[in-house]
């Protein structure tokens, strides 16, 4: 393999980051991170493109540090998108099996997800991804891998991401001033979802929940496929404003404060706890009770999550998460964040919130977003929008970044919660 060839790059655009990660192919399977780029994100808000020179900028910088790290140059990315105009939505394609001995082989796969496809879009949306979820051969549903079956008819259940064309190019173009091609474009859930999920969790029902800086991303399995994927208009940026308006203070001292103390559930701190506070207007600093900066912060976390379970339950898939909820993205980070997310599912539910007996290692959420893009480039599904239908890819293992789990199960009749964090 060619010395350029070894190298795939993955560019996260966020609302807070510019992340570039340089991931090594390993001559077995799986790949080895060497390079990593963070600038802090200009000209992005909620994944749209709102002042190019500023973006370009950022994205410059990310690039020159990750290539710095790497020692290669970066030619090409995996570029991530995210944002509100992306939508999902599910279809169904029907075919009649061709050839003589009504075999079917991967033309008439490829004919049944074409035909799943040819959906009408409205004006200014294209197709990103189409996701095969099962077959279906002579009414017999359920089946994976259809190829080499017998049958006379061909089913098959996509779910078909979509996303706005305008924004999509004008991040594209951003990353081509930059000095670099996109290679391949990939919706955000579908990375982080390669990267933190295990097979049993899809195959049980999981949802997965990135909350980045303006959005929150959800993503929803079972039976091993996605079924469902959203956007929610909320993200760690709100609670860092809801901190410099509450406390007075400057928008990058909030961020602060919100990452060396924040708590998004008040009855997780203890009432004599203490922090400094900076002022604006060259005012001196002020010395404040903790227990303040988190009753600022859990109803915006609360609002989220319920918006988050709000949109589950609209999906209609509130039972079907056996495996439970997994937090990723820099927003999960923020301690009481478990807590508050599970509560909106039982509202009756008296819990007695306490700290974790076991203390994880949470590093940097940047890092955890951009590392999942090269690792969904050979994951088992490539982007399909244009390629007329998805293509095999090599699959690599699921990747070592924090996470945190939520997972319900029933124990003598009642409902029992396991929240831990750790690495996936």
């Amino acid at each position: 393999m060619a010395r350029r060839e070894r190298y795939l790059v993955g560019l996260d655009v966020g609302t807070s980051k510019v992340t570039a990660i340089v991931a090594e192919m390993l001559d077995g399977e799986g790949t080895d991170i060497v390079g990593l780029g963070v600038a802090e994100s200009r000209g992005i808000r909620r994944g749209v493109v709102v002042n190019l020179e500023a973006a370009v900028e950022s994205i410059k910088k990310a690039i020159e540090e990750a290539e710095l790290m790497a020692g290669v140059e970066i030619d090409s990315v995996h570029l991530a998108l995210s944002g509100p105009h992306i939508k999902g939505f599910n279809s169904r394609g029907v075919i009649a099996v061709a050839g003589k001995n009504r075999e079917i082989t991967r033309e008439d796969v490829r004919r049944a997800i074409d035909a799943a496809k040819a959906v009408s879009l409205p004006t200014g949306r294209e197709i990103l991804h189409v996701l095969p979820q099962d077959f279906v051969v002579d009414e017999q549903d359920g089946i994976g891998a259809p190829v080499g079956m017998t049958g006379a008819r061909l089913e098959v259940n996509v779910h078909i991401i979509t996303g706005s064309q305008s924004s999509t190019q004008n991040l594209v173009a951003c990353v081509n001033r930059a000095g670099v091609n996109v290679a391949e474009t990939i919706v955000e859930q579908l990375a982080a979802s390669e990267s933190v999920l295990t097979d049993d969790e899809k195959e049980l029902g999981v949802a997965l929940v990135d909350i980045g800086g303006g959005t929150t991303d959800i993503a929803i399995y079972e039976r091993g496929s996605l079924w469902h994927t959203a956007v929610v208009g909320v993200g760690g940026d709100h609670f860092t404003n809801d901190i410099a308006v509450g406390l007075r203070t400057p928008v990058p001292e909030a961020e602060k404060i919100k990452r060396k103390c924040g708590c998004a559930l008040s009855g997780m701190v203890d009432e004599d706890e203490t922090m400094e506070v900076a002022s604006v207007g060259g005012r001196k600093p002020r010395v404040m009770p903790r227990r303040i900066l988190s009753e600022i912060l859990q109803p915006r976390a609360e609002e989220t999550f319920h918006l988050v379970w709000d949109e589950i339950r609209h999906a209609g898939y509130e039972k079907s998460l056996n495996s439970g909820i997994v937090l990723t993205g820099g927003g999960a980070i923020l301690d009481g964040m478990p807590e508050i997310a599970d509560a909106p599912r039982m509202p009756d539910q008296r819990r007695r919130p306490g700290r974790s007996r076991q203390q994880p290692h949470v590093c940097d959420g940047c890092r955890a977003r951009a590392v999942r893009i090269p690792q969904f480039h050979g994951s088992r599904w490539s982007r399909a929008g244009g390629r007329g239908g998805a293509r095999a890819r090599r699959r690599t293992s699921p990747g070592s970044f924090p996470r945190i789990l939520l997972n319900r199960g029933v124990t003598n009749g009642r409902l029992s919660q396991d929240v831990r964090r750790g690495h996936a």
